[in-house]
């Protein structure tokens, strides 16, 4: 007799987890079509990156939504119904820091595209997945995919729609496996294509 091991539920992240979401996210999104250019610097792009993420991860903490696998090797980042991914002074922060961290042309791009996602996001009650990511150790185990079917199973309990930005074109048929579907387009000013997409509720 065999026994088939199940995915460890996923947990709700604590202060204690963020160094290794940072690194997770950092390592996730170094070659992701558009996070990767909008820093182009290679040799300095995993420290400016981590900035950023270190700042969304710890802003996410407030909503007891940012969920991880066991040991953080998979992270996502949902913002509840009627909540903001940051507060105005968070922000006021992200540009300071994005200045400092890569300079004031990476950092009005950077604040450009958060703009244009924030006007397409529905303005109907959703959770909002910001972030999924795996670091690159664990890749190839189906952790975040694990993490996102769970997290969604949560989500339906509650009786919830859920949306997401795609920035990565061959993670369309993955979010698609669970429920999404494309909702709209959005293109930055590189020429890159962001796939906005709707799950709805259960």
């Amino acid at each position: 007799m065999t026994t088939e091991q199940r995915p460890t539920p996923p947990r709700v992240a604590t202060d204690a987890d963020i160094d290794a979401i940072v690194r997770t996210l950092t390592t996730a999104f170094f070659h992701d079509p558009l996070w990767g250019p909008a820093f182009p610097d290679t040799q300095r792009r995993a420290a400016q990156a981590a900035a950023m993420w270190r700042l969304y991860a710890t802003s996410a903490l407030r909503h007891q939504w940012l969920l991880v696998s066991e040991n953080a090797e998979a992270a996502a980042v949902w913002i509840p119904p009627g909540e903001e991914e940051l507060t105005p002074e968070e922000t006021g922060d992200l540009a300071d820091l994005l200045r400092q961290a890569a300079g004031p042309e990476v950092a009005e791009a950077v604040l450009v595209m958060g703009d244009q996602f924030a006007a397409a996001r529905p303005r109907r009650p959703h959770f909002y997945l910001t972030l999924l990511g795996v670091h690159d150790h664990h890749r190839g185990k189906g952790l975040g995919m694990a993490l996102l079917a769970q997290s969604l199973a949560r989500i339906d309990a509650l009786g919830a729609p859920a949306y997401l930005e795609s920035s990565n074109p061959a993670n369309l048929r993955r979010y698609e496996s669970v429920g999404f579907t494309a909702l709209d387009r959005i293109v930055v000013a590189t020429g890159h294509v962001v796939t906005t997409m709707w799950r709805p509720a259960a």
